[in-house]
Parts: C-alpha cells; sequence; structure tokens
C-alpha cells in the first residue's frame, strides 16, 4: 500500500464518501455509518446503524489492509452489502482515504 496523503484523503472523502458517512464522534448516521473510531473495529458493529446481514456476518477487523482492499471494490469484498459505492480504483486514492480516515476518526 502506498504512503497516503491525508490532506488529499480529505478532499477525496468530501466529494465521493461524505454524502454518506460522517465522521465526528457522536454524530448521527447518515445512509452509511458514522465512521468515528473505525479501526480496530468489527464491521457491522456500529451501535444504532442497520447494517446488511452481509456486513454482520463477515467480521471483516478494520485495519489500513482490510481497508485498502475494501475500498477498491466493497461489493466484491462483502457481496450483499448495502453500500452502493464502486469503490476507488487507484491505489493512491484509497491510500489517502486511509490516511484521512486514521487521523479525523482516531
Amino acid at each position: 500500500m502506498p504512503a497516503g496523503n491525508a490532506t488529499n484523503g480529505a478532499k477525496l472523502f468530501k466529494t465521493r464518501c461524505a454524502q454518506c458517512h460522517v465522521v465526528e464522534s457522536g454524530a448521527p448516521h447518515k445512509v452509511g455509518p458514522n465512521l468515528n473510531g473505525l479501526f480496530g473495529k468489527k464491521s457491522g458493529t456500529a451501535e444504532g446503524f442497520s447494517y446488511s446481514a452481509a456486513m454482520q456476518k463477515k467480521q471483516v477487523d478494520w485495519t489500513e489492509e482490510t481497508m485498502f482492499t475494501y475500498l477498491e471494490n466493497p461489493k466484491k469484498f462483502v457481496p450483499g452489502t448495502k453500500m452502493v459505492f464502486a469503490g476507488f480504483k487507484k491505489p493512491q486514492d484509497r491510500a489517502d482515504v486511509i490516511a484521512y480516515l486514521k487521523e479525523a476518526t482516531a
């Protein structure tokens, strides 16, 4: 995985992710779950969010590596997920979003 640029990742998050996700602690879920505290958690466990059965069953441990794979093609990584986002095909874009998320969700 390439080194990520959090500043570029913030821009990508704002244009490609923020319509469905928030990162601020205590902010309400949107179409997708609040991502605060994401790294180190298992998938499908954000309290108060209605996950797909597929995401609950997958039980992914969210690390930089699993997020890198997931963000390339969410529907391939978790068949049956409700997430409609097609993914970030460029490895650098994925690394940048992860760098942003590591900062913004800690």
